[in-house]
């Protein structure tokens, strides 16, 4: 990493500017994720990642496969700020002049980071899974004509909308709704602790995250690094990015998995309901087999990868420093 100290803003505007890019690219696949992830054993609509997607485009259309970016892009901004700038700062903080972070102070920062984001990811993966999973709900329904009873569903019948049944004409069925609907819906039954159903699952997955991330990242871009190269090429920083979202994707990927069940609120025919993470794991385990905690493993490592790889790119060649040159300078060379 750059010994070079960034201030806040800039940290902030980087992460943001990093967010956003990396959310565009991918969120089609984070959309089949959490469709993978949803579907239980013989009620299966989508058999791979590339079927799931052949499915949406068809029934959906192009815009389909961004149910739920909306939110996304509205709140990755500040989460991912709040993510890179946090580690940097408990990295900060925990340093000593001239000595390098023990990986143990390292695994420590990224568990400040992981800690610190779950304010904005808990509500902000709350109502992007409503909106991703709608979809494979309607499916689900079209296919077996019975109307789904758990009570989040009343939100899918606001706006009628028609879709394509796959192989089938086109269809009218209740499904179009935002997340701004869902969010009202949810503060006035359950207050403000209705967008953060799921926190403790949340950070059984974005602490460990943190936590084998950021050392991993750094290890892996300062590796064969001249040592007055003062930040790594971009290249490096790219592909260490990848790599160590990768790795840390895949691992807690079954936490990832009982994330988005108990923050589904809509659910199909015969899906059970569960009562916090360790009934959800007990049943997850029975029904359905340890395989299925990684379900959706491959998904997630390909949305992760370039994601992390893209941010760290934005993060480190400075375009928060420079943004806070021109605005502070006004007229600026390039």
């Amino acid at each position: 990493m750059a010994e070079k100290q960034i201030s806040l803003p800039a940290k902030l505007i980087n992460g943001g500017v990093a967010g956003i890019i990396g959310v565009t690219c991918i969120f089609p696949i984070d959309l089949v994720k959490t469709r993978l992830q949803n579907q239980r054993s013989g009620q299966q609509i989508y058999k791979s990642m590339l079927d799931c997607l052949i499915k949406t485009l068809r029934s959906e259309g192009y815009f389909g496969m961004y149910r739920g970016a909306a939110v996304n892009l509205t709140l990755v901004t500040p989460e991912k700020a709040i993510k890179l700038a946090a580690n940097d700062y408990f990295r900060h903080l925990l340093a000593k002049d001239g000595i390098a972070l023990s990986l143990s102070k390292e695994m420590m920062a990224g568990c400040g980071a992981g800690i610190c984001q779950v304010i904005i990811t808990t509500p902000m993966e709350m109502l992007k899974i409503q909106l991703q999973d709608a979809g494979r709900l309607a499916s689900q329904q079209l296919i077996s004509r019975v109307p789904c009873p758990a009570p989040g569903c009343k939100l899918l019948s606001l706006s009628p909308v028609p879709i394509r049944a796959y192989n089938a004409g086109l269809v009218s069925f209740p499904m179009k709704i935002s997340a701004t609907q869902i969010a009202a819906e949810l503060l006035h039954t359950q207050g403000i602790k209705g967008l953060y159903k799921g926190l403790g699952a949340t950070l059984l997955r974005d602490v460990p995250f943190s936590v084998i991330y950021f050392p991993l990242f750094a290890h892996l871009n300062k590796t064969e690094r001249d040592c007055l190269e003062e930040r790594a090429p971009f290249f490096r920083s790219f592909l260490a990015g990848c790599m160590a979202g990768s790795v840390a994707a895949v691992c807690v990927n079954p936490c990832d998995v009982i994330k988005t069940r108990l923050q589904s609120m809509g659910k199909g025919r015969n899906e059970e309901n569960y009562n916090g993470i360790i009934d959800c794991a007990r049943k997850i385990w029975i029904k359905e087999g340890p395989s299925a905690f990684l379900k959706g493993a491959g998904c997630r490592a390909l949305v992760i990868a370039p994601l992390f790889g893209i941010a760290q790119v934005i993060y480190f060649i400075g375009v928060g420093e420079y943004l806070i040159e021109r605005c502070q300078y006004g007229k600026l060379s390039p």
